[in-house]
């Protein structure tokens, strides 16, 4: 009886971690921001599986960096303003960026930059008719 209730926690606690390496830890997350296409967001897990999330340019308002009060810590985080549909000047969405990696801000600030290039790329060229 006790070898079977032992064997029964181990076999749960083993699909439990299969679980928790498959869908919930996160290896690393990366950001790829191409002008004239979009915006591509790739969370690579634990158990190699990738998750890869496209945003349109043409849906993108702003990136910028966000604050948050978090257990007495302000924690910083780079977002995606996507932009509202009905509205050209209002926000309907933000997209909130490496969640599972939270880097410092002064590397949030250097990822902000290179997107806000892009960005103002983007808004000083020609748009096609």
């Amino acid at each position: 009886q006790n070898s079977m209730v032992l064997s029964a926690a181990i076999f749960i606690t083993l699909v439990g971690l299969i679980i928790y390496l498959h869908f919930v830890k996160i290896d690393h997350e990366s950001l790829l921001v191409i002008g004239s296409l979009g915006i591509q967001v790739t969370s690579s897990y634990a158990s190699g599986k990738e998750s890869t999330t496209f945003i349109e340019m043409g849906h993108v308002k702003d990136v910028v960096i966000n604050e948050a009060i978090h257990m007495q810590k302000v924690i910083y985080y780079l977002c995606i303003l996507l932009q509202d549909p009905g509205d050209p000047q209002g926000v309907s969405e933000v997209v909130p960026l490496f969640q599972s990696s939270k880097p410092r801000l002064d590397c949030l600030i250097e990822v902000y930059k290179s997107c806000q290039e892009i960005l103002e790329q983007r808004k000083t060229a020609p748009q096609p008719s």
